[in-house]
């Protein structure tokens, strides 16, 4: 039986639905991220784009992207941010704080050279994104 997760925005307008499993749970460290999210980290759970629909509240999202790869989604009513679909990837990060069903289980760190919170958590961390994803692959220490 395939489980599916349902989240919010912070007002309840808009409601999410991701059916699986994510490919990838981690921490993003962009500058991007981190203004986005006004914190020093955003968790991450990135599912396949099919598997991710908005099932409540659609006249109410809203898109900012500031580069091709990053399409951010919000609630026009709360502006809750929701997830971000990233096409070149044919993936959607669906945030992991709106999702309270899913135990959230990290993998990685991406774009930690950017970090400005070191994370001792023993997990890996890549300079940029994995090589699969196109960054340089490169690690670095905690």
């Amino acid at each position: 039986m395939t489980e599916t997760y349902t989240g919010t925005c912070f007002c309840g307008a808009v409601a999410v639905e991701a059916t699986g499993a994510p490919n990838a749970m981690g921490y993003c460290h962009c500058e991007s991220c981190r203004h986005w999210s006004a914190g020093p980290v955003n968790a991450f759970t990135l599912w396949p784009a099919a598997e991710v629909k908005i099932t409540k509240g659609a006249e109410h999202v809203g898109t900012y992207h500031k580069t091709e790869n990053s399409y951010r989604k919000f609630c026009t009513k709360c502006g809750g941010h929701v997830m971000t679909d990233h096409p070149p990837f044919g993936m959607i990060d669906v945030y992991a704080a709106i999702i309270p069903g899913l135990a959230f289980k990290p993998a990685l760190h991406v774009y930690y050279a950017e970090k400005v919170l070191a994370v001792p958590d023993g997990l890996p961390k890549f300079k940029d994104f994995p090589e699969a994803f196109g960054g340089t692959g490169e690690m670095m220490a905690e």
